[in-house]
Formats: C-alpha cells, sequence, structure tokens
C-alpha cells in the first residue's frame, strides 16, 4: 500500500510544483503587458479600468460560486455586522490602491525592478506587525530585512543607470537628473503599492479566517473593480473605447492570463504542496520577469540586476523560514 501511495503523492507533487511556477511566471507577465500596452500612448487609469472590466465578471462568478456551496452545504456565512465595511476598506486598500500605484509606477522604472520590489512584501507585513502587533522581530528577520532592502538598492542603482525615461518630458528633465527622479518616483510609487497590499494582509486576517481566502479575495476584488472602472468613467469616459486595438488585446490577456488564471493555479498549487512550498516557489516570478523583460521588451540583463534580484530571493527565503 505504501509503494503504490509514493507515485500518486509523487504525482501529487509534481503537479502542485508545476501549477505553482505557471501561476508565478503569469502574474509577473503582468508588469511585461502593461509596459507593452504604455508603447500605444494609454495611460495608468485607462489601462487598469480595461485590466479589471475583463476580470470583473471572473470575480462575480467566484463570488456566487462561494455564495451557493456555503448554502448547499448550511454552514453559517460567518458575515458579522460591519464586515461589508471592511470588505470595501479592504479592497481600496489592497487591491484598489496597490492595483494603481503599481501601473503608476511601472511608468518610469523597469519590469524587473518593480518585480523585485514587490516581492519585499513579506519583510513591510513584518514591520507593520512589529508596529501595530508589538511583536519583536527576531535577529535573523532583523537580518532578513536589512539584506532585502539592500538588494533592492542594488537593481534600483541598475534602473537609475540603464533605464531611459518612459515619458520624455512630464515635466522630469532629462539627462542623468531627470532619469534619477524618474526612478524614485516610480520605485517610491510600487514601495506603496507594495505597502498597500501589506496593509490589507495585516488587516485582512481574522476575516480571512472566518470567511474564507477564496470568498474574500472576491469580494474585495470585486469592489477594487468597480473603484477603478468608476475613476476611468469619472475622468474620461471617452478614453475606454477610443484605445489601440493592441491596448484592448493586451487589456483581454492582462485580464485573463495574468489575473484571475495564476491565483486559481497558485491556490491549487498551495492545496497541493502548502504556504511554504508554494511561496518558496513564487520566488521565480523576479527572474521569470527579468527573463521576459530582455525578451520581450529589450530591457537589458545586467550582473548587478542579477546580482540584486538574488540578494532580495534570499532574504525573503531566510524570512519565510523564520517565521
Amino acid at each position: 500500500m505504501q509503494a503504490r501511495a509514493e507515485p500518486v503523492q509523487r504525482r501529487r507533487f509534481l503537479t502542485g510544483l508545476g501549477l505553482g511556477l505557471l501561476g508565478s511566471i503569469l502574474f509577473s507577465g503582468k508588469a511585461i503587458i502593461v509596459k507593452l500596452a504604455y508603447r500605444h500612448g494609454v495611460d495608468a487609469v485607462v489601462l487598469i479600468a480595461l485590466r479589471m472590466c475583463v476580470a470583473l465578471p471572473f470575480f462575480v462568478a467566484v463570488a456566487w460560486w462561494q455564495s451557493r456551496i456555503v448554502a448547499s452545504t448550511k454552514q453559517p456565512s460567518r458575515w458579522l455586522p460591519g464586515d461589508g465595511w471592511r470588505v470595501i476598506g479592504l479592497g481600496l486598500t489592497g487591491y484598489y490602491a496597490a492595483s494603481y500605484l503599481d501601473f503608476l509606477g511601472l511608468q518610469y522604472i523597469s519590469a524587473a525592478l518593480e518585480r523585485v520590489i514587490l516581492y519585499l512584501n513579506p519583510t513591510m507585513v513584518l514591520l507593520l506587525s512589529v508596529a501595530l502587533g508589538g511583536k519583536r522581530p527576531s535577529p535573523r528577520e532583523l537580518i532578513a530585512l536589512a539584506v532585502a532592502y539592500a538588494g533592492v538598492l542594488v537593481v534600483f542603482g541598475h534602473d537609475l543607470m540603464t533605464v531611459p525615461l518612459a515619458r520624455s518630458d512630464g515635466g522630469l528633465g532629462g539627462g542623468l537628473d531627470g532619469e534619477f527622479k524618474a526612478v524614485m518616483i516610480g520605485a517610491a510609487l510600487v514601495i506603496s503599492s507594495a505597502f498597500s497590499y501589506a496593509i490589507y494582509l495585516v488587516a485582512g486576517g481574522q476575516l480571512v479566517a472566518r470567511v474564507g481566502s477564496l470568498r474574500l479575495t472576491a469580494w474585495a476584488s470585486i469592489v477594487a473593480s468597480i473603484a477603478c472602472i468608476g475613476q476611468a468613467l469619472l475622468i474620461s469616459p471617452e478614453t475606454l473605447w477610443t484605445q489601440a486595438t493592441q491596448v484592448y488585446w493586451l487589456s483581454l490577456l492582462n485580464g485573463t492570463a495574468c489575473t484571475v488564471l495564476p491565483v486559481f493555479l497558485v491556490m491549487m498549487a498551495i492545496e497541493r504542496l502548502g504556504s511554504r512550498v508554494a511561496s518558496q516557489i513564487g520566488m521565480i516570478g523576479p527572474v521569470s520577469t527579468i527573463v521576459m523583460a530582455a525578451l520581450i521588451l529589450d530591457e537589458g540583463i545586467g550582473v548587478a540586476q542579477l546580482a540584486g534580484t538574488g540578494v532580495v530571493l534570499v532574504a525573503v527565503w531566510m524570512l519565510s523560514r523564520s517565521r
């Protein structure tokens, strides 16, 4: 019996490994698609609204499906008074603000630097836990924090020396001074994005435990989708249907292959492997972004970029093992 069970467990592990790798790579492809869309003159407000227009029906379907499961099993929904407002707050911070700031940042920095900064999210969760929950970090965690931010500085320096301005003017000026301002603005926006998502993870912990991660993700994503689409309708509604054809195809790809599909792939990987192993597989993300950026966007690969990315991945691995 044990010999028969081993091949089943092996297949389950390999399946989970493949699902986790594919999900992480697809997640990383979002930055590549956004950078490609910017080449057609679309702005962040319209681009994120088009992405959410594609993804919103899927989120609604998941929310409906989850409600049917709860009803069929006759389990209590575990929604409490005030949870609706909590979901709205989490959707606006963890998904709307995080996504919008990320899209804005990609106008100024490379896809590789954006992905590396987003991988600082576990360190921000730790810092918030220390600031709000009174948690005392261990020496290992402090070392991981220092190593992670040192790695980001290395990749930041690579961007500063090699990445041209995404906008030719924009009030930033030209030359090294303008490039420095552009990279600083982009990095600050993406750091703010990662911090917004860290707030979502810390603040939503108890709600996730009560209602389930899939239900919360679906409803928070619905809130974010409505906010993104509403923002575009308020600012410039006509621009939603006057974009280049390529922008709509890229948005369709972004909303499905790089938004909805990876969520389910990673969840299935977690079911088969556990959250710790799945999170470590997710570290392929920055590496795959660097490779795709070089092949598709013609972003150069430098030794400093690879070294800094490797340092960040080691730090995140240290932090995940410690926690």
